[in-house]
């Protein structure tokens, strides 16, 4: 819950002052002002506020982005066709179920990377989007294409089609281990991120998402470091990777796209990743390490034995 958003929309739905909305709740100012700043309030307080602006269940920070309710609504359609689209272009073998939206969170969520990336909400939605979404043709697609925001949207969640397929191939199951106990870590980041890191690996226009380049890199930076804690615990508890997990954010949408599809088919199978070999190799050395000396003290030849390394040489 977004309580400053929240807070913002009963006191435009009132056309009043922090000390109007404080008497019509029976609180007090200071209180109003916590809340604006991000302080939790009870669920009774929230169905209150919820009820003055008269939002019902929709995510306020949605509909104070976008202006009003109705034009909420409005963004709300044309996302949930564009994800819909995007979903149907899907070819990596996996089911984008961020994309349903089975959880409320797309839209909400669009609107955030977007702002992340500097994009400017439109303060009214776009006249040339109010389309009929259930009849669309070669001609109103084409001013969807044209418009920048629902054009970045759609790469974004095309994008996404590719970043989930090589997540659920090769991340999920890792994240969802009993065995590397990962809830209440960092990997717990990994999933609900995932169209930030969609967004990362489109092309933009600068001048339209001028802060595109630091929203990558930060974005590239978390993951970096989230996929390495996972990494080190597989490593730790000798659970296999089936693919180097750090190409999740290095490796383009087209390349995770067709890795993921590859994985779906079967093809990588039998495919490991070289730390897995690494991690045996290891395994191997150090019990060698431990019993090597006892069995050269056995055959009494540990205080003569000396290592020609020149004969380790290859070449």
């Amino acid at each position: 819950m977004d309580s400053e958003a929240l807070v913002q929309l009963a006191l435009n739905a009132l056309s009043g002052t922090q000390k109007d909305l404080a008497t019509k709740l029976n609180v007090s100012p200071a209180q109003i002002s916590k809340w604006k700043k991000g302080e939790h309030m009870s669920q009774e307080m929230e169905q209150r506020l919820r009820a003055i602006a008269n939002i019902g269940d929709q995510d306020a920070a949605f509909v104070l982005t976008a202006g009003s309710l109705e034009d909420a609504a409005k963004w709300e359609r044309l996302m949930h066709y564009l994800a819909e689209r995007a979903a149907e272009s899907a070819e990596t073998g996996y089911n984008t179920s961020p994309l349903t939206d089975e959880m409320e969170l797309l839209c909400g969520e669009t609107f955030r990377v977007l702002k992340e990336m500097g994009v400017s909400i439109p303060d009214k939605f776009p006249r040339a989007l109010d389309l009929d979404y259930d009849d669309i043709n070669d001609e109103s697609w084409e001013l969807l294409e044209q418009d920048p925001h629902s054009d970045a949207i759609y790469k974004i969640y095309k994008s996404l089609n590719d970043v989930y397929g090589f997540y659920a191939a090769y991340v999920s199951e890792l994240v969802h281990d009993d065995d590397l106990d990962l809830s209440n870590t960092p990997a717990d980041n990994i999933e609900p991120c995932l169209l930030s890191l969609a967004a990362c690996k489109i092309e933009v226009n600068t001048q339209f998402a001028p802060r595109f380049a630091q929203f990558k890199y930060q974005v590239k930076k978390d993951y970096a470091e989230w996929l390495t804690f996972v990494k080190d615990r597989a490593f730790r508890a000798g659970v296999p990777l089936r693919a180097e997990l750090l190409d999740l954010v290095y490796d383009s949408s087209d390349a995770l796209g067709h890795t993921a599809e590859a994985e779906s088919l079967g093809f990588n199978k039998s495919q490991l990743h070289p730390d897995i070999y690494m991690n045996e190799l290891l395994v191997g050395m150090r019990m060698i390490h431990q019993v090597l000396p006892a069995i050269m003290k056995k055959l009494g030849i540990d205080q003569e034995f000396e290592l020609d390394e020149s004969k380790l040489r290859i070449g």
